[in-house]
């Protein structure tokens, strides 16, 4: 399927620092902390081949490169505000040429809409060299399934060329805002779904996905986005639970 691309690397950034919830990348769902949740789902995936986390040098993120080691997970150092460099080294330290973005407030991230991106995306760079994919230009899938794809010849483009403090920060705003320089690609579902919200940022989004876990977590078999719809198909009240939390905005 794949002629392009030796090294399919998923690179998970990840940092203890945050404002409205701080340590949430270890708060602990079913006994395991959030980023081993969102490595472990990542790691089903059967197309990649890598998966590294890409933290922080604040001293704060020393615990973050511990977990790493104790868990057997790849990782790389680099600018706690410059992003976009931080992916760009951790790609060429682990020879990534072709980069998938996942942020580490996504426990419920599903890798089989992963696969099935990653499918579509290989395809399309075949017949017209895609530079991006991503399934949250136009969002129809729940927040925190967000997924972004890119060959390291387009990070390494966007490293050097983006100048902005919030395309630095952000990592990808350059490509998804330059479509006259980029061949991009919305990756959609069928039924818009994007009113839920599956992310963590905040106390009440670690209420719900808590809540998810304890009804869809087995330790032998992964749950996958059609068992949550069905959870809340069944409990249409979970959505109400972090309906009122609004997303940052780009720079803020």
């Amino acid at each position: 399927m794949n002629s392009h691309f030796n090294n399919i690397t998923a690179i998970i950034q990840a940092r203890v620092g945050s404002t409205r919830l701080p340590n949430k990348i270890f708060k602990e769902v079913c006994g395991k902390p959030i980023l081993w949740h969102v490595v472990n789902r990542v790691s089903k995936s059967k197309i990649i081949n890598n998966i590294i986390v890409a933290t922080t040098n604040l001293k704060d993120d020393d615990v973050t490169e511990n977990f790493c080691k104790e868990n057997n997970i790849l990782y790389h150092r680099g600018s706690s505000e410059d992003v976009l460099s931080r992916y760009y080294e951790a790609a060429q330290k682990f020879n990534g040429d072709l980069i998938l973005r996942i942020t580490s407030d996504c426990p419920l991230i599903d890798p089989k809409i992963i696969d099935k991106m990653l499918a579509e995306f290989l395809i399309l760079y075949e017949k017209e060299k895609l530079d991006y994919m991503s399934n949250s230009i136009v969002r129809t899938f729940p927040r925190g399934l967000d997924t972004e794809i890119f060959p390291l010849s387009v990070l390494e483009k966007v490293h050097f060329e983006a100048k902005e403090k919030y395309e630095r920060e952000h990592v990808t705003p350059y490509i998804y805002q330059h479509p006259e320089i980029f061949k991009i690609k919305n990756y959609a579902n069928e039924i818009d779904y994007s009113y839920y919200r599956w992310t963590l940022d905040t106390a009440e989004d670690l209420e719900l996905i808590k809540i998810i876990y304890e009804s869809l977590y087995n330790k032998k078999e992964i749950f996958l986005f059609d068992d949550i719809l069905k959870l809340f198909n069944e409990r249409p009240e979970l959505i109400e639970i972090n309906r009122n939390v609004k997303q940052k905005q780009l720079g803020e």
